[in-house]
């Protein structure tokens, strides 16, 4: 009986205390309503699509992805959206891919982007995270850089390649 317990105890504090996954983490947070990217197919067309970051500024100002948009989060207005995009998106088919750091707070940007009628935005899958875990290139003025803003110390644990920025 007493192995039978100390079984159950290491399965249960296994399974309670183990780091969880980016898919886990998207799982629970999204509901799919924006259809992922992966970071695969995103490198082979990073030049036909419109990039567009969801993170704060002080995150974008650290590293984004090349010729992304910084869009933001807390303030998104579609109204500044179309200013900044006016030569990007001229039709509301414009593939559009959206990120933030995992891929929480771009799926509700996408959402909003959808209610205002584009059609065909994309989360990226883990976001600028598993973009850099992948091998991607990051950009800060235009130059590569290894530094990319890990949020907190809760969501950085998903980032496992670069720098690690928490400013």
């Amino acid at each position: 009986m007493k192995k039978l317990i100390i079984i159950c105890i290491y399965i249960l504090s296994t399974s309670v205390f183990s780091q969880s996954t980016i898919k886990t983490v998207l799982d629970n947070y999204n509901d799919g309503a924006v259809p992922y990217i992966k970071v695969e197919a995103l490198k082979k067309n990073i030049n036909k699509v419109v990039i567009l970051d969801a993170r704060e500024k002080e995150e974008y100002e650290i590293s984004h992805l090349k010729g992304a948009f910084h869009i933001g989060f807390k303030n998104f207005n579609l109204l500044a959206l179309d200013k900044l995009t006016e030569n990007s998106l001229n039709e509301l088919d414009q593939q559009i891919i959206v990120y933030c750091s995992i891929g929480v707070r771009s799926e509700i940007i996408g959402k909003k982007l959808m209610s205002h009628g584009y059609t065909n935005v994309y989360n990226l899958y883990g976001g600028l995270f598993e973009w850099v875990n992948k091998g991607g290139d990051i950009y800060k003025k235009g130059q590569t850089t290894q530094k990319v803003h890990a949020y907190s110390k809760k969501w950085g644990r998903y980032l496992t390649k670069g720098i690690k920025v928490y400013e």
